[in-house]
């Protein structure tokens, strides 16, 4: 990874680095800010993701990054629900279904084959370490970075059980750097999520007495809005602190690590299971990028 950042800096000015954050169903939103940055004519050498952020990375990096778009745009409700393999062990789902299917049409097999460098942020359940995953399965390697503790099953990889990299990286600029980026373009998704009321018009439709419905309740992920002055769900409960969490974490990393350029994409009211609001987030990547495009052009020298 340094002889290339050694060989790009050489040959063609600073080597930028794109650092995706984790988000859930919000990370549709890095797709169009890799549009919008792309159209403008900004191409990231290196790239890191955490959580949603690997599994968007991933795709770029394996040059899918167009087919990842159409698909999720596709995405209805039921789309989202069939990917859902339900465990109840260890988490709601195992995650095992959507990472194949995004292993079969939009990943590289390993890392060599990737087209350009690119890495992961996982934690170590045990002992809460920071993990980096650069070499070996792609797919492997993505699962355990969105391993969102309590949504989706930990991951074993080397004798170890990982799970979500935002419980101590949410936005890896460091692991940018660590990969030889000069400049650093850093995307956080959560810039405007604490503050929000829990309460929200439910998005999904299906059938209460459907199987994937009952479980999805019981979950407090399905139909309906929460009663003003009644506890919020298990899910919601969760699901917020670990937005607290990751907030203040990325945060607190970003003050002592800060990227050059910060994209803040306003996607709060996306929760974390809509993932069939693809369009929305993109829309919403993409206005990001034209809000940091100033930041974007003085960073690359073309204020003129």
């Amino acid at each position: 990874m340094l002889d290339f950042a050694y060989a790009k800096r050489n040959a063609a000015g600073p080597v930028v680095g794109l650092a995706l954050g984790g988000g859930a169903a919000r990370g549709w939103a890095h797709l169009g800010v890799l549009r919008a940055l792309i159209a403008d004519g900004v191409q990231p050498d290196i790239v890191c993701g955490c959580s949603i952020g690997a599994l968007v990375g991933a795709a770029y990096a394996s040059g899918k990054l167009a087919e990842m778009t159409a698909w999720t745009e596709s995405l209805d409700w039921q789309g989202v629900v069939a990917m859902l393999d339900i465990s109840l062990k260890g988490g709601l789902v195992r995650g095992d279904r959507v990472i194949q299917y995004c292993a079969r049409h939009f990943l590289a097999d390993d890392f060599s084959r990737l087209a350009l460098p690119f890495a992961c942020v996982a934690t170590e359940l045990y002992s809460g370490r920071e993990v980096w995953l650069r070499e070996g399965s792609v797919a492997d390697a993505v699962r355990a970075s969105i391993a969102l503790p309590g949504l989706i099953s930990p991951a074993l990889r080397d004798g170890r059980v990982l799970v979500d990299g935002g419980l101590v990286n949410p936005v890896p600029v460091s692991l940018c750097r660590a990969m030889g980026a000069d400049l650093v373009i850093a995307v956080d998704l959560g810039s405007d999520l604490v503050g929000r009321p829990l309460k929200r018009k439910a998005r999904h439709e299906l059938p209460a007495d459907t199987w994937p419905q009952k479980l999805l309740a019981m979950a407090g992920l399905g139909n309906g809005e929460e009663e003003e002055g009644s506890l919020p769900s298990l899910a919601t409960i969760l699901t917020s602190s670990i937005n607290i969490m990751q907030m203040r974490i990325a945060r607190s990393r970003l003050a002592g690590e800060p990227a050059d350029v910060l994209i803040t994409p306003r996607v709060a009211q996306l929760g974390i299971m809509d993932f069939d609001h693809a369009a929305e987030a993109i829309a919403e990547g993409e206005a990001a990028v034209g809000r940091a495009r100033p930041a974007l052009h003085h960073l690359l020298g073309r204020d003129a």
